[in-house]
């Protein structure tokens, strides 16, 4: 966060003509970059767009937060023209925080630009590419087969924050009780040695149906078609873009009710598809056990979020910003 903002005006002024619209995501220093291109940049209106935040995003285990990242992205909050976070849990949950970041501030603690940040601010959610999955999907439901034990996903990145220990506590307890399912555990991994992921693959044994990263989309498409039950027990997911994707391809999702996994899953099915601290042993038990298909109306609710739905959106968005600057 610190360097790039420099490269990229570099790269910037390097180039020819002029944006009509700037759209930098929350890991770029924006006041840096504008300050750097101002020749160049000044009469073009800049969008913020929070992916994920520095304020709330979970340090890795034993560190202590560094605070100005979380700085970086409330300076460049207030330097862009409009803001959008990628859902409202996002949103509601920086702003939380953000004036406990303010009030480190010795002297001024600028409490009063909350509210200037907040008129500017709004909900603009993940576009997705659901439909690309169509094409893989099986002509018989994977779901129907016969004869085989459910598979469980795991589509997330081999991080701390996505919280795998305690899925794979989970696995152990349901394993060791004699419960049928075998698992697929995919997601790119960033770390030489994950050493709870290796131990799930030893103790887990001929449950594990595939261990490691999809390189090829395909492959990947035709394991969610295949899968029965996705499960999350992550600690930081401002959207939840596996989750979606296991959901349009007919997943049952187990998903901890915090976080952003309210939104992905119809009000009405919230207790079926919640659970709640200390329930997740239950819940997969019971979605190993029932058999029971999601709800058609599960895929629907997240197709709200596929690019054919969004790009309009978008559009929309956008042309309302330029406006506002003419």
């Amino acid at each position: 966060m610190h360097g790039g903002a420099v490269t990229l005006a570099r790269a910037f002024l390097a180039g020819g003509g002029a944006p009509g619209l700037i759209l930098a995501t929350d890991m770029l220093d924006l006041t840096t970059f504008l300050a750097l291109t101002r020749t160049r940049t000044a009469g073009a209106p800049a969008v913020y767009y929070f992916h994920e935040n520095q304020l709330t995003y979970p340090p890795p285990p034993g560190t202590k937060r560094d605070l100005h990242y979380g700085f970086i992205n409330y300076a460049s909050a207030l330097a862009a023209d409009a803001v959008f976070f990628n859902s409202r849990f996002h949103m509601d949950e920086f702003f939380d925080e953000l004036p406990r970041l303010l009030k480190h501030f010795p002297d001024s603690n600028e409490l009063e630009t909350l509210d200037l940040l907040k008129a500017k601010t709004g909900v603009l959610p993940l576009g997705l590419d659901l439909r690309r999955f169509d094409a893989y999907a099986p002509e018989t439901p994977a779901h129907d087969a016969a004869g085989r034990p459910p598979l469980v996903v795991w589509n997330h990145r081999w991080e701390y924050d996505k919280n795998p220990e305690e899925f794979f506590r989970a696995l152990y307890r349901l394993a060791d009780e004699g419960v049928a399912f075998e698992v697929a555990i995919v997601g790119e991994n960033f770390r030489q040695q994950p050493d709870e992921f290796e131990t799930a693959r030893a103790r887990l044994g001929d449950r594990v149906v595939q261990f490691g990263y999809l390189e090829r989309f395909a492959d990947y498409a035709r394991l969610l078609w295949r899968a029965d039950v996705q499960v999350s027990t992550a600690r930081q997911d401002f959207f939840g873009i596996s989750t979606c994707e296991a959901i349009y391809c007919g997943c049952r999702p187990v998903l901890a009710r915090r976080l952003n996994y309210p939104a992905l899953v119809p009000p009405p099915d919230h207790e079926r598809f919640l659970y709640r601290e200390g329930e997740l042993v239950a819940a997969l038990r019971g979605a190993l056990t029932e058999h029971e298909r999601p709800p058609r109306r599960l895929r629907g609710w997240v197709t709200q979020f596929d690019w054919s739905k969004m790009a309009p959106q978008y559009d929309v968005t956008f042309e309302q910003v330029l406006a506002s600057q003419r």
